[in-house]
C-alpha cells in the first residue's frame, strides 16, 4: 500500500516531486491550522516538517499510523525527541543539506565581526571615513573554540584551515576526532586558550541557558562570540551583562532567544532594543544555512533517508 505523507510547512517546491518517485503519495499542506493538523494526522504514515510545527505528545497520540518525522534541517527543538522515539517512530533529519551554507555563513559573520564590515559601512554611507576606529583583528593569530563537533561544527572548522588559525574544540558526546588542524581538548582547555567561541550545538534541555554569564566567566581571555546555533542557549540579559563588563568583546548573532518579535513582553522589548544599540555586534536574522541551494537540497538529503528508511533505492541515496 502507498505510504501517505503530510507536508505542514513551507518547503522548496521538488518535495513532491522527490517523494512521488520513491512512491509516497505527498499532501502538501503548508497553511494548515493547529486543530485541521490534530483532526487529520491519524491517516498519514510521515509528517514533514520545518520550523513552525510543534511535534508533542497530543501531536503524536493523534497521529496512530505514524511511522516517520522528517525535519527539513538540522534541529530538533521542535520535536519530543524522547516520547516520538517511545512511540517507535523514526525521526529523520537533513543537517548534510545545508551544513555548507551554515558553515560559509559563520564565516563572513565572523570576519565582519573581526573587521567592523558593518559598522563602517554605515559610517562611510553616512560620510564618515575613520580608518583607525574601524582596525581590524586578524584570525591568523587567533585561537578560536569550538563547542559541538556534528555536522556544523565540522563544516566550519574546514572553512578555517584556509586562515591558519589555532582550532580548539570541545565535544561532550564525541571522542578521538582530533587531527592535525584540530585539538580535540577538555572544556578547561578551551577556557584557557580560546579568543572566540564558536556555538554548533543543538538546543535541548541540557543546552538550554547553558552558555550563561556564569559559563563565559571560566574564560581566561576576553573573548569574541560567535552563535549561529540557537539563541535559547545564551540568554540576552546574561549576553547584555557580558557585553557591558568587556568580557565579551563582540559578537556575531545568527539567532536569537527570542525571534518572534511580536510577541516579546516589555522587558524582553527593552533588552533587544539595549542590545541592537551595540555596533560590536552583527546580527542575521537566522538565515545561516538557508540559501537558494540549501533550501533544494535538503529535499534532497531527506527524501534519500526515507528512501532508506522504506529500502528504496532513489537518486538521492545511491551509493
Amino acid at each position: 500500500m502507498q505510504k501517505k505523507f503530510l507536508i505542514v510547512d513551507d518547503m522548496h517546491q521538488s518535495i513532491c516531486g522527490l517523494l512521488s518517485e520513491i512512491g509516497i503519495d505527498a499532501d502538501y499542506q503548508p497553511q494548515i491550522s493547529r486543530s485541521e493538523l490534530l483532526s487529520i494526522i491519524g491517516n498519514y504514515e510521515g509528517l514533514l516538517i520545518r520550523s513552525k510545527t510543534d511535534v508533542d505528545q497530543e501531536l503524536i497520540n493523534a497521529a496512530v499510523k505514524l511511522e516517520v518525522i522528517g525535519r527539513a534541517g538540522a534541529g530538533l527543538d521542535k520535536i519530543d525527541v524522547q516520547y516520538v522515539e517511545s512511540r517507535g517512530i523514526e525521526i529523520l533529519n537533513a543537517p548534510e543539506g545545508n551544513r555548507d551554507a551554515l558553515a560559509e555563513h559563520a564565516m563572513g559573520l565572523l570576519l565582519s565581526m573581526l573587521n567592523n564590515i558593518i559598522k563602517s559601512d554605515a559610517e562611510v554611507r553616512n560620510w564618515i571615513w575613520d580608518r583607525e576606529g574601524n582596525r581590524g583583528d586578524e584570525l591568523s593569530d587567533k585561537t578560536i573554540g569550538i563547542i559541538g563537533y556534528g555536522y556544523m561544527g565540522q563544516a566550519f572548522v574546514q572553512r578555517l584551515r584556509a586562515f591558519d588559525c589555532r582550532v580548539l574544540v570541545y565535544d561532550k558526546y564525541k571522542k578521538g576526532f582530533g587531527t592535525k588542524n584540530v585539538e580535540e581538548v577538555s572544556l578547561a582547555k578551551l577556557f584557557d586558550k580560546s579568543d572566540i567561541l564558536s556555538l554548533h550545538i543543538p538546543l535541548n534541555e541540557e543546552t538550554r541557558a547553558w552558555v550563561n554569564k556564569d559559563f563565559i566567566q571560566n574564560f581566561r581571555k576576553d573573548i569574541y562570540l560567535l552563535n549561529t546555533a540557537r539563541g535559547e542557549i545564551l540568554p540576552t540579559k546574561d549576553l547584555l551583562e557580558l557585553l557591558d563588563s568587556g568580557k565579551i568583546k563582540g559578537a556575531a548573532l545568527d539567532v536569537l532567544d527570542k525571534e518572534k518579535f511580536d510577541n516579546l513582553t516589555e522587558d524582553e522589548r527593552n533588552q533587544f532594543t539595549d542590545l541592537f544599540s551595540r555596533k560590536n555586534i552583527v546580527f542575521s536574522p537566522h538565515v545561516g544555512g538557508w540559501t537558494f541551494s540549501s533550501y533544494k537540497r535538503i529535499n534532497e538529503v531527506l527524501v534519500g533517508k526515507i528512501a532508506s528508511h522504506y529500502h528504496i533505492m532513489s537518486e538521492s541515496n545511491k551509493p
